[in-house]
């Protein structure tokens, strides 16, 4: 009984533990690509795509015809069913083009499901970014706290001048409203992100602001290749050259019909059979617009096509020195510039309570303090939103 009693304990701790947590960047990520709606709106584009592969490969209608001529005491009736043949095979290429279509609608839900993974980074990290910013300010904010004490105390022993607690007073201010300014853009973007994770991002988030160093450039080279836009473009490129292979078949089209025929006249009754064939004649509209222009949308796409792979790989080699310098500027700045504003901060204090620095000096370290990690995250932020770019770029998931 007792063992029991402490595994219930202990589960108990690790499920408040759990909930306690914040939130990392894969939760997020994982909350965000799991709501309902984003599944119904690719499903809805296939849905819409397939139904062009069915609507492109159904045989066309039989039509029946009924027919009574009636002179004097003469009756006739006459009916037949025609049915169109494709004897040309464009039914087959249109198939064949509305199938490369619906493949390109499976590489579109895939871009934008890469395009979703990154706006929930960006907002995440956005959102971390001043949350890590806020806590820096309320810090810097909760010193006045503590150095307001001191100089309340030596001004009751006349021992500080007026202008140091105005002074003070001045810099609180300013700390108190820049604090509210950065926990209203805080507030702002956890409102964002709880939009794209169906839920409140709870107490607190939880990762890293900087990001880990890129993979080596021929890695992510060999990753360019399989961007889903690539495949999206050449799918309609290929169905693009498809129909434009069906609009150059000049085979007529051919109608086969069949029927009957009763005349009635008086007393006599004659039965007879119909066989009906009828094909177009190309004399006019032989599809000149049709190929013009699927020969013209596959020439577009397959332009496209290339100008966008020139693109990214420029995309992709600006990207990589842009994180890999950003990261190496923020870890120097942090070691060469953060570190060092706590010693600087220390020295400061130590000199003002024994009365050999005024309280403009004391406020200049804290506010020297502050500001450099202000920037730290600010370098931090950057490396991180030119990281993201560069896996959606190369289709990466986080690391």
């Amino acid at each position: 009984m007792r063992i029991r009693r402490i595994s219930a304990a202990a589960l108990l701790a690790l499920a408040a533990g759990s909930a306690m947590a914040g939130l990392t960047e894969a939760e997020a990520l994982r909350l965000a690509l799991a709501r309902p709606e984003l599944a119904d709106l690719q499903q809805a584009r296939l849905g819409e795509a397939d139904a062009d592969v069915l609507e492109a490969g159904t045989w066309p209608n039989p039509a029946l015809e009924l027919a009574r001529d009636r002179t004097g005491a003469s009756r006739e009736t006459t009916w037949r069913i025609a049915q169109p043949i494709d004897l040309s095979g464009r039914r087959g290429l249109r198939t064949e083009a509305a199938r490369h279509r619906l493949r390109a609608a499976e590489a579109d839900n895939a871009a934008q499901g890469e395009t979703r993974r990154a706006e929930v980074r960006r907002i995440f990290h956005e959102a971390l970014r001043q949350q890590l910013a806020a806590r820096a300010v309320a810090a810097w904010a909760a010193r006045f706290a503590d150095i307001g004490r001191i100089v309340d105390k030596l001004a009751s022993l006349g021992e500080v001048a007026g202008y140091d607690r105005r002074r003070l007073a001045r810099e609180r201010q300013s700390a108190e409203a820049k604090l509210a300014e950065v926990r209203a853009e805080l507030e702002r973007a956890r409102a964002r992100l709880a939009a794209l994770i169906g839920r409140e991002p709870g107490a607190e988030l939880d990762d890293r602001l900087s990001p880990e160093p890129p993979r080596p450039l021929p890695v992510l080279q060999a990753r360019l290749a399989a961007r889903p836009e690539f495949a999206a473009l050449a799918a309609r490129a290929k169905a693009a050259e498809a129909d434009n292979a069906a609009a150059q078949n000049q085979l007529p089209e051919l109608t086969l019909g069949i029927g009957g025929k009763r005349i009635d006249d008086g007393p006599l009754r004659e039965n007879g059979n119909l066989l009906m064939l009828s094909f177009t004649l190309p004399l006019f509209d032989r599809q000149q617009a049709r190929d013009r222009r699927s020969a013209a949308q596959a020439q577009a796409t397959l332009a496209e096509l290339g100008l966008a792979r020139q693109q990214a790989e420029g995309d992709l080699l600006g990207l990589h020195r842009q994180t890999t310098q950003l990261i190496a500027a923020a870890t120097r700045y942090r070691s060469e510039a953060v570190a060092p504003s706590a010693e600087l901060v220390r020295i400061a204090e130590t000199a003002y309570h024994a009365g050999e620095s005024t309280i403009l000096e004391l406020l200049d370290a804290y506010r020297g303090a502050l500001d450099a990690e202000l920037t730290a995250l600010d370098l931090e932020a950057k490396a991180r939103g030119a990281g993201i770019e560069l896996d959606q770029l190369t289709g990466q998931l986080p690391q």
